[in-house]
């Protein structure tokens, strides 16, 4: 019985894709955080200049270099493995699959690109990087990155997720990284917040002002910033997962995905499986490729697509995505991932152009399947994921409900080996679903900035 497709150490992608290349229309570009058309020179306070190059780029293929390549071999590739045990439970002629990015160190898909950008500041001199956190993966797999290539690491940690996971903070400790909880009252922006809101349970926008204003306050220079979703770079470095996974399925028999999902929160985990069949699609291929985020925090569903910051304090550049507005406080639910009000530019735009559907799912669902796939599988996923399986349920049973057999490929993106408070909830019968109302986002919309309305 055939049940997972490996690739060998030579098969690992040697290539990032660039989906930039490939849309029918290229996507807005960001402006400085006033409005004005940005420079690249305007972004090298933050990140080296070969990333500022990556996310300029409209080149389909950039080169992977061997220092990172000879990091990445540790685990990847990564398997593709059918879900036959799933399937069986679902009584579904669907035939499901999903590439399991939680094999890495840190345990999900988030070391692609922080590997590469640990490099790449390396290279340019940088001592210290800094960075947030929802759930805690980005800064582990960050912190584990620079223990590699000898820098320092300081993550901002989303307050709820710091409480609810203090075992993310010890990975981020023995890889070397120092870990605070934000809103913390050791930035001018977390001071802000506490200020107003002294029970803030922290969001992805908060720790994201608190990391760009450390990084840009280090006078020696040798600090940068580091951002584990959202540009376009990021979105680039994430792309050896469905480069992988394409040849996987061909060697399972499979000419093509009829669907594709992933969760999407910021969009690095989605883009990292999903563009690649993108440009399949854009080629003429019928696949439906659906981002699954939670229903609490909506921005590809129920969000305005429009220029916004993608922080709280409005440090960043203004980027054109479909966003919640950057003063969207979403509710702690357990998927920390997902916690963040605004989607990555790339993915916004091929949502725009109907490349994508997209799908919010609320978390008693998504837990519910999470279990059904620890019972099937053997694995216990990630919150984030679970949104991912809640969908693939959907479909399975839809093609047992049309008798048609289907191909679906998800991203596992992370295991929830550190993530079982949010399990224990939902067995005791704790956990709720959790809302966004009308009223809260139209609260939140009001914070967009005049520089970016909706377009």
């Amino acid at each position: 019985m055939h049940i997972k497709a490996t690739l060998g150490d030579h098969e690992l992608p040697r290539q990032w894709y660039n989906l930039a290349a490939d849309l029918p229309r290229p996507p807005l570009p960001p402006k400085a955080p006033d409005g004005s058309d940005l420079g690249p020179e305007q972004l090298t306070a933050l990140f080296p200049r070969a990333l500022i190059e990556q996310e300029m780029s409209t080149t389909r293929w950039i080169d992977i270099p061997q220092e990172v390549l000879a990091v990445l071999a540790r685990w990847r590739p990564t398997p593709l493995v059918r879900a036959r045990r799933l399937e069986a439970a679902l009584h579904t002629p669907a035939r499901i699959y999903f590439k399991n990015e939680s094999v890495s160190p840190a345990g999900s898909h988030k070391p692609n690109t922080a590997v590469a950008q640990a490099y790449y500041n390396a290279q340019e001199g940088i001592t210290h990087l800094t960075t947030e956190t929802g759930a805690g993966q980005w800064g582990s797999a960050l912190s584990y990155a620079c223990s590699q290539f000898g820098l320092q690491c300081k993550v901002y940690m989303v307050r709820s997720s710091f409480d609810k996971k203090p075992y993310r903070k010890v990975m981020m400790q023995v890889w070397g990284g120092t870990c605070i909880p934000s809103p913390s009252p050791t930035t001018r922006a977390g001071r802000a917040v506490v200020e107003e809101h002294p029970d803030s349970p922290g969001s992805l926008g908060i720790a994201i002002s608190e990391a760009v204003e450390a990084a840009l306050e280090d006078s020696s220079g040798k600090t940068h910033y580091a951002l584990g979703s959202v540009l376009n770079h990021v979105m680039l470095h994430q792309t050896v997962i469905g480069l992988e996974a394409q040849r996987q399925l061909h060697m399972m028999g499979e000419k093509k995905p009829d669907t594709v999902i992933a969760c999407v929160g910021g969009g690095s985990n989605f883009a990292g499986l999903a563009f690649p069949f993108i440009r399949e699609k854009i080629e003429g291929a019928d696949i439906d490729i659906i981002p699954v985020e939670p229903s609490s925090c909506p921005s590809l569903t129920r969000g305005v697509f429009a220029y916004d910051y993608g922080d709280v304090a409005g440090m960043t550049p203004l980027l054109a995505m479909h966003t919640l507005g950057h003063g969207f406080m979403p509710s702690p639910s357990h998927a920390g991932g997902l916690r963040y009000h605004g989607m990555a530019p790339l993915v916004s735009e091929a949502a725009r152009l109907g490349l994508l559907r997209p799908v919010a799912l609320p978390q008693l669902e998504c837990f519910e399947a999470a279990v059904l796939f620890a019972r099937t599988e053997g694995i216990i996923v990630a919150p984030e994921t679970s949104h991912a399986i809640a969908q693939v349920v959907r479909e399975a049973v839809r093609a047992r409900e049309e008798g048609k057999e289907k191909v679906i490929v998800f991203g596992l993106s992370g295991h929830g080996l550190l993530d079982l408070q949010g399990y224990a909830e939902y067995l005791s019968g704790e956990l709720q679903n959790m809302s966004l109302s009308e009223e809260e986002l139209a609260r939140s919309l009001a914070s967009l900035p005049h520089a970016g309305p909706a377009l």
